[in-house]
């Protein structure tokens, strides 16, 4: 089997990791493999095809701000990368995040409904059935139910600075993205799973197949955290996020600030300089790492993780900081409270910071211990990515085999 896959990136971030995760298991089993990405360099993948270059990313961002027509762009780019696709002639095509200023998604779909091979379209966001937006639900719009316009978050990602081009990009989306004779959506979760249902993607199966973290490196770790920031005597609350936006809560961890007494301390991870200048005495603030191995032994070291983001399409964050033992406080939002139950952390209403703080409180009243046991045993359970991985490569013999 020859499988071409297609991100942003490739083996970084968490869409590239899971990407080139793919890529070894497939390797692994003896097939033929492949990743087409549009930015940065690669890593981990020897098969990696480069669509377009930097200065393509740029027009194509360009095109973005002024006309809000992002995935329209980089059109000589994309022609050019689906004639390296014709000549590798692959048996399936795995689609993953397709916006990120690299390809045009109507030639794309236009050379995937000429070549009728199958399709894996993995959903890590929202992107791919609204007007504009990756994520909605923090700002309550429900447009793309129907059709989007006048969109409410023009400014936010993929930015564009001057014309809303929200109402013919949904339109457009719709015509090009239905019309696919075998393909298949992956969700990571339920929550987005019933989104898509609800969506112009509806006709299409979905499956969920969660994401899954490397147990080899997310375990409980000693570490020297502690002294190196003198907190040794402090219950430690941490927060990671790769961007600290409001919809990731970062407002929440200011509010909780005020309400922690001196026992208390909070760490968050991924911030920028310009935050941390912000940042209270009781909050040490970290820039973000792509050092995991350190991620999980802040994780180890922390009394509780907190995880207050209200746009969540899985909430690895939450998984990794529960296979180092460390319980977790998550809003009832979007697709956080599955992974969370009362043997491994607390739901709580959804913008509560009181109820989040209560919550904080009440596990660390509890003690760490109370819950670490179970927090590993749910993620080995449930988020092995060993699993995860091997269910991506049964859908594909699944997929190929419906189509032959």
């Amino acid at each position: 089997m020859k499988v071409l896959q297609i991100n942003t990136v490739c083996g970084t971030g968490s869409t590239g990791r899971i990407a080139t995760d793919i890529h070894k298991i497939l390797l692994d089993e003896g097939h033929e493999s492949y990743i087409a990405y549009g930015r940065d360099l690669p890593k981990n993948c020897n098969n990696a095809i480069r669509i377009g270059s930097k200065v393509d990313n740029y027009t194509h961002a360009l095109k973005t701000r002024v006309f809000d027509r992002h995935g329209f762009g980089s059109v000589h780019a994309t022609h050019r990368f689906i004639e390296k696709v014709r000549e590798i002639d692959p048996d399936i095509i795995h689609l993953h995040n397709i916006h990120g200023y690299y390809v045009n998604i109507e030639i794309l779909f236009n050379y995937l409904k000429e070549a009728n091979k199958p399709v894996v379209w993995t959903l890590h966001d929202c992107w791919s059935f609204t007007g504009h937006c990756a994520y909605f639900d923090y700002v309550g719009c429900e447009k793309w139910k129907t059709g989007c316009y006048e969109c409410p978050q023009k400014k936010s990602y993929p930015a564009s600075f001057l014309f809303d081009g929200s109402e013919s990009n949904y339109l457009n989306k719709k015509e090009i993205f239905n019309g696919l004779k075998n393909m298949s959506i992956v969700t990571p979760s339920n929550w987005l799973k019933r989104m898509v249902e609800q969506s112009f993607l509806s006709k299409y199966a979905v499956h969920v197949i969660n994401n899954g973290i490397d147990l080899n490196t997310f375990f409980p770790r000693d570490s020297y955290f502690s002294e190196k920031f003198n907190i040794q005597d402090k219950k430690i609350i941490l927060g990671v996020a790769n961007v600290w936006e409001e919809r990731k809560g970062f407002s929440t961890f200011l509010e909780l600030s005020r309400l922690i007494d001196d026992n208390y301390i909070i760490v968050l991870i991924g911030l920028s300089e310009k935050q941390i200048e912000l940042l209270p005495n009781n909050i040490i603030g970290i820039r973000r790492t792509e050092n995991i191995e350190e991620l999980a032994k802040w994780y180890s070291i922390s009394d509780v993780c907190a995880n207050p983001s209200v746009e969540e399409t899985f909430g690895l964050v939450t998984v990794e900081a529960m296979a180092c033992g460390t319980p977790v406080v998550v809003y009832n939002a979007t697709a956080s409270p599955e992974l969370v139950d009362e043997k491994v952390g607390i739901v709580v209403e959804k913008g509560r910071v009181d109820l989040f703080y209560k919550a904080i409180d009440d596990i660390l009243n509890k003690e760490r211990s109370k819950y670490e046991e179970n927090c590993i045993r749910k993620v080995h359970e449930n988020f092995d990515k060993k699993n995860t991985n091997k269910a991506y490569v049964d859908l594909y013999h699944l997929v190929v085999s419906n189509n032959e």
